[in-house]
């Protein structure tokens, strides 16, 4: 594991113990935050998840015959989408149906599915080698995702949250960590895995950090997407990452 991944790593599991630390308690400076966060996060799934995601697809091409279609990596991601839209779905029924004690109780399932997103998130940025520049821009804009996502989390049930819910979130990181360490899988289940993860990360990054237009300020979000994609693309560009 390079000092890089060490890092960035860290920086994860503070932002799970602390995310609501670190949002600004003023409504206008967070919302654009939020806005701005929004705009790193939407960049950073097109010039960085799917691009990669085709370049996976076209890679499984050579792991067997089996593969026969242009889009199996993608009907993975499609499943990433379905499974926690799912969970998400059927905890906020609950709570629409003022059914408090059945939501709280699904508000663990979907904690332990965001550990096990956290923890495959961790995995795939070790087994991809992310390091260095790239480590910054990359783990800027998933730190960010996990900023938004704890503080949606913590909003629903922050006593939860509190005691539990966000260590359960920090240990799926060092679990992520300690399974890009130990564990050698073959490049067809670390696509699939990132396939997976990419369907999920595109879900959560267009429902937990796209501010509501009530709450949205567009100029500091196309801030965040212009400022974003143009470092991201000119360092792919100059660098060849």
């Amino acid at each position: 594991m390079s000092i890089d991944v060490f890092i960035m790593g860290g920086v994860f599991i503070f932002i799970h113990l602390f995310a609501n630390e670190l949002i600004p308690s003023n409504r206008i400076h967070r919302l654009k935050w939020f806005s701005f966060s929004g705009g790193l996060a939407v960049s950073y799934v097109f010039v960085y998840v799917l691009p990669t995601l085709h370049k996976e697809q076209i890679l499984v091409k050579k792991y067997g015959d089996y593969f026969t279609m242009e889009s199996e990596l993608y009907f993975i991601g499609l499943l990433g989408v379905l499974m926690f839209y799912g969970v998400q779905k059927v905890v906020r029924k609950a709570q629409l149906n003022d059914k408090t004690h059945k939501a709280r109780t699904l508000f663990w399932l979907q904690i332990a599915f965001f550990g096990l997103y956290n923890m495959l998130v961790a995995y795939t940025v070790i087994s991809h080698n992310v390091f260095g520049v790239q480590a910054v821009f990359y783990g800027l804009a998933v730190g960010l995702h996990f900023i938004a996502v704890a503080h949606d989390l913590w909003r629903e049930y922050s006593d939860i949250y509190n005691q539990v819910g966000r260590y359960v979130l920090a240990l799926g990181i060092v679990a992520g960590w300690i399974m890009g360490v130990a564990v050698n899988l073959t490049p067809l289940t670390e696509s699939i895995i990132f396939a997976f993860i990419s369907g999920a990360m595109i879900l959560n990054v267009l429902k937990y950090e796209l501010p509501p237009d009530d709450e949205a300020h567009f100029p500091t979000f196309a801030t965040g997407v212009i400022v974003y994609t143009t470092i991201t693309m000119s360092l792919k560009f100059f660098f060849q990452w």
